[in-house]
């Protein structure tokens, strides 16, 4: 079974690419994988294994 996790990503004045890169290894560290990314809504699908 999987379960889901919606992010709010909010595009700050710099470092937006180091930001979104520790974010997504922060969340990676805790067995969560990109599933997808909306450019337009700034909203990341995050998706692991529940029974991990």
């Amino acid at each position: 079974m999987k379960e889901y996790k919606v992010v709010s990503w909010t595009i700050g004045l710099t470092n937006n690419d180091q930001r979104l890169e520790d974010a997504l290894n922060n969340h990676a560290k805790q067995g969560w994988r990109l599933l997808q990314y909306s450019e337009h809504s700034q909203r990341l699908v995050l998706e692991r294994d529940k029974n991990r």
